[in-house]
């Protein structure tokens, strides 16, 4: 530190301690900012114990001081990545917004755990200015998407840099029901599961599943466009497919040709909750498209998923699993074990046969023109 550096030091030590123990707000915050001028300046320099020192400072300074002050001094050090951590904490657990907000959308000193607390505890506009930092995790996003109201929810939407958990994307598309911005924007997040995805078009308007298509304009001769298939069309749309999907699907087509794919192996995949790969497996098995696969694994009600099974020769052990898979990633009620169970025992393979024959002639069908 030059010796002009550490004059200017002293004396603000001394103006320090005489502020603390007698000067009104006004010297207060005077004293604030000097010292704020005097860390931003060396701020890259300062070791960690001269940052403890400053925080000891800031947190004794702010106390008592109006509002302006304070979010001035937030604008101040939420950009800079060595602001005392104390102090930062304290400004981002304000009740006022305005002092708040800089530090909760900017500052780098706050961990996943702080946020986490912070978007618990605080009020929507706090949940607001979290949901537009440049980087946000899927634990983080969790609690965005649990509390949040519609504005929060869709400013977490909208920032490329956050991450969701396949709970956060339940929660999603539960939320995007009605919501044609919101489903859209859910819709073309790359990392949406497939599953959820499926679930996000069996619910979206046409609206929506327009907006879906025209982002992926090269592909759209390949989809068929009657309005009346359009659940369909956009359930086997390529786009769709994420890259864990397709590195699913190439896994299942390996074990299958390598002659290792069997009831065992999809009865595996659907317990550890793994649908794109159970899909493909039980597609394979009954020698259907995996898009046909897919629509009937998402019907609200569990006959397709009886009847691809059926088709198989599954035991019902093996399709058990697969219905608790299926209700579990979808949220849906929880089917009757002993409904479905006699269902399956009805089920003759004949009819699976004729029913799966249906689908297969229902998918490859040219659709008719519009009246």
């Amino acid at each position: 530190m030059s010796s002009k550096s550490a004059a200017t030091s002293e004396s603000l030590l001394d103006e320090l301690q005489t502020t603390l123990a007698h000067g009104t707000v006004a010297r207060r915050v005077e004293t604030l900012r000097r010292v704020t001028d005097l860390f931003i300046n060396g701020a890259v320099d300062y070791s960690d114990q001269q940052i403890g020192l400053f925080d000891d400072v800031f947190q004794c300074l702010i106390v008592h001081i109006e509002t302006s002050a304070k979010a001035l001094l937030a604008k101040r050090l939420a950009p800079i990545n060595t602001a005392p951590p104390l102090t930062i904490r304290a400004l981002a657990f304000d009740d006022l917004i305005e002092v708040a907000a800089p530090v909760l959308s900017q500052s780098e000193r706050l961990d996943d755990e702080a946020l986490i607390e912070a978007a618990r505890d605080k009020s929507q506009a706090h949940l607001m200015a979290i949901s537009t930092r440049r980087v946000l995790s899927g634990a983080v996003t969790d609690v965005l998407v649990m509390r949040g109201n519609d504005a929060v929810i869709q400013s977490t939407v909208n920032n490329p840099g956050a991450e969701f958990s396949e709970n956060g994307f339940t929660r999603l598309v539960d939320r995007a029901e009605g919501h044609d911005d919101l489903a859209t924007c859910i819709g073309m997040r790359p990392t949406i599961p497939r599953h959820l995805y499926l679930k996000l078009l069996a619910k979206a308007s046409a609206t929506v599943r327009e907006r879906l298509e025209a982002a992926h304009p090269q592909r759209a001769e390949e989809v068929p466009t009657a309005v009346q298939e359009a659940t369909r069309r956009a359930r086997s749309a390529p786009s769709a497919i994420t890259k864990e999907t397709a590195i699913a699907h190439a896994l299942v087509k390996s074990l299958y040709e390598d002659g290792r794919l069997d009831e065992h192996q999809v009865a595996a995949f659907a317990e550890a909750g793994k649908f794109d790969e159970a899909n493909a497996a039980i597609a394979a098995l009954a020698s259907v498209p995996v898009s046909i696969a897919e629509n009937m694994m998402v019907e609200t009600r569990a006959e397709g998923v009886m009847i691809l099974c059926k088709v198989s020769a599954m035991s019902w052990s093996t399709v058990r699993s697969i219905i608790n898979m299926r209700d579990a990633l979808s949220g849906l009620e929880p089917s009757d074990p002993a409904a479905c169970k006699a269902t399956y025992e009805r089920l003759r393979p004949s009819t699976a046969q004729q029913v799966l024959r249906f689908h297969r002639m229902q998918q490859t069908a040219t659709p008719a023109p519009a009246a």
